[in-house]
């Protein structure tokens, strides 16, 4: 009896729901042009949260080598939109990674991916709001803030912000008000917003063009000891540093990008637009690079003008585009860009807590949170119990975590769900028939022993001979048993050998470059086993079924993927992955708590939500 709860309890961490695909003539939508998909890409890349965490990653991690962080954030998420398109390509619905990976994966994978991205809107949302709050405080002088400062600080542990912001929980409190009331982003805000967020990086450039010194790029201790004696700023100057363009060295660059890493986040919600698109495999590559490409653009050249207008050691770092207009005596423009940004800070918060709120409900709704936060209110038409859940959540962190200490949150969130997309479309490729289509549905009694029947074809039975010498001669030119589970443990091998080396090349880089005997033998072996590892997955053979989107370069593509997102994973602070930790273990209990009751009750889960929901990225 024991055994088979066990095995049931087994199955069901890894039961993947069906979904009956929708006809082509349902969607009544009209093609989109791969111009569409870009300007689709650029209006959710570009954020105005971005323009207030270039102050802190440039006065404290970076300096001016903030422009090489962002080049390093755009190339990572051209190969995770790859990686991200493809697992869109076995789902014939638009929709959010969660959906993707509930029907693809299963529901553990599900969860955890569901879980991860709950943190990073959580945690978008508190920072957006502490954006907003010192956005509003620098219009009235940093009078707020300093009184705050002045009444809290001594009072508040260390592992929390200097005080607690007030101003952050009365947004979030009526934002939230005014959500479950029904309000909704129309299309009118939207293009509002979209042309905001344009003017901002536009007249900073050219601000820097006309203001910016070349000088500051070339910064060296006399000027910081000048500017040390001279300043009658009202805060202390940042750190030096060595200098130069890069002061903080290329651990500086490496640490910045990884915090910075969801400033593309938004681009690959475009992917699951490009369903729309007349050739996806062409459109979605193109349309990706150009969208990132345009980011890239107003991202740096926003941090270029930003560090040539002021030295970076003097960059305000809460407010930072405002305050530099009015240390280089443009006063009107401070302000006028400080409007702006309350503009579309709040339009942020808003698209945030939205997407928050809709994937809480699609997991309850699935029977992966409280099923209490999928009811909708019968009146006002929207989920309460999931926007005061994700109001309250976001209120407490917003008001009493640094905004630093949350965009680290974002990305420890978003690069192992990420991480996840990668090491599926290197599993998934080489599964047979992983198309999901309509003869998939079957009872759930019989549902996981009949999808693996369905999969496998005939083979002869497997010895210790016959896998190892399918490891590098495969007995069938189609993926079968054999070859997918090779590819499942040799995906796993490689996830782990590449943490490994990640964390060598992140405590110790300069020892093994520097030919340390020890360290430099344990990462050639490393880097010897994972090119065998990667080189048995390549001789397997792949489904020839057809893809909307196929990564190229398979399986080197999503390896680097897997390895650059890990590594990044890396660079984040241990106090961070303590908080992640925390937040992983809550989701765990909810998780199991609720599995374990409903096998005990004896409960049939219902049809999932993820059939007609469609939770934003």
């Amino acid at each position: 009896m024991l055994r088979q709860y066990v095995r049931q309890f087994r199955q069901g961490l890894v039961r993947k729901w069906p979904l009956e695909p929708r006809e082509e003539s349902e969607s009544g939508r009209a093609p989109l042009s791969t111009l569409d998909l870009v300007t689709l890409g650029v209006c959710r890349t570009l954020g105005a949260g971005v323009y207030v965490l270039i102050g802190v990653i440039t006065l404290l991690i970076a300096g001016p080598a903030i422009v090489i962080c962002f080049l390093v954030v755009a190339l990572c998420s051209v190969l995770s939109g790859l990686c991200y398109a493809e697992f869109w390509s076995y789902v014939p619905r638009s929709g959010s990674a969660y959906l993707y990976s509930i029907i693809a994966m299963g529901k553990l994978c599900a969860f955890i991916i569901g879980w991860n991205i709950l943190l990073y809107l959580v945690a978008a949302a508190s920072c957006v709001t502490r954006a907003w709050s010192y956005a509003f405080d620098s219009l009235i002088g940093n009078h707020i803030s300093k009184a705050l400062e002045r009444t809290f600080s001594p009072h508040m542990p260390s592992f929390l912000a200097p005080y607690p912001d007030f101003i952050s929980l009365g947004l979030v409190l009526l934002m939230t008000g005014l959500l479950v009331l029904g309000a909704r982003v129309t299309t009118l805000i939207i293009k509002v917003s979209t042309g905001l967020n344009l003017f901002v990086p536009i007249f900073m450039i050219l601000s820097g063009f006309i203001k910016g010194d070349l000088h500051n790029w070339q910064l060296t201790e006399q000027d910081y000891k000048s500017n040390t004696s001279g300043s009658n700023s009202t805060f202390r100057l940042g750190p030096l540093g060595s200098g130069g363009f890069v002061p903080f060295g290329f651990e500086g660059i490496v640490q910045g990008a990884a915090i910075l890493f969801t400033s593309y986040f938004g681009v690959h919600g475009m992917v699951t637009a490009a369903k729309e698109a007349p050739n996806p495999q062409r459109s979605i590559s193109l349309s990706l690079l150009v969208s990132i490409f345009i980011g890239f653009l107003a991202y740096s050249g926003v941090s270029a003008a930003l560090t040539l207008m002021v030295p970076y050691y003097r960059i305000y770092p809460y407010s930072p585009l405002p305050q530099a207009f009015l240390q280089v005596g443009w006063g009107p423009a401070g302000y006028v860009v400080a409007l702006v940004l309350l503009c579309t800070l709040s339009y942020s918060f808003l698209c945030a807590v939205l997407s928050m709120f809709e994937l809480t409900r699609a997991m309850a709704a699935d029977g992966l949170l409280f099923r209490a936060l999928a009811q909708i209110h019968t009146r006002t038409g929207t989920a309460i119990m999931a926007i005061l859940a994700s109001g309250t959540l976001t209120g407490l962190t917003a008001t009493l975590l640094r905004i630093l200490d949350l965009v680290k949150l974002m990305s420890a969130g978003i690069l192992p769900a990420y991480t996840l997309v990668a090491v599926s479309i290197l599993v998934l490729r080489y599964q047979p028939d992983q198309i999901l289509s309509k003869r998939e549905k079957t009872k759930e009694g019989n549902e996981i022993s009949d999808h693996e029947a369905s999969l496998s074809e005939p083979v002869p039975e497997a010895g210790p001979l016959r896998i190892l010498k399918s490891l590098w001669f495969p007995t069938s030119t189609t993926p079968n048993q054999i070859s997918g589970q090779i590819v499942y443990g040799c995906a796993s091998l490689l996830v782990l050998l590449l943490s490994i080396l990640s964390l060598i090349l992140a405590q110790w880089p300069r020892r093994v470059f520097s030919g340390d005997p020890g360290l430099t033998t344990v990462a050639v072996l490393l880097l010897l086993l994972i090119t065998g590892v990667t080189v048995i997955i390549w001789r397997q053979p792949q489904d020839p079924t057809y893809l909307t989107f196929r990564v190229p370069a398979l399986p080197v593509l999503p390896l680097v993927s897997i390895f650059v997102n890990i590594y990044l994973m890396m660079q984040i602070t241990s106090g961070t992955w303590i908080l992640f930790g925390i937040w992983m273990a809550i989701g765990s209990v909810i998780y199991i708590g609720y599995e374990i009751r409903h096998r005990l009750a004896g409960n049939k889960h219902q049809q999932p939500s993820a059939s007609t929901t469609q939770t934003p990225d």
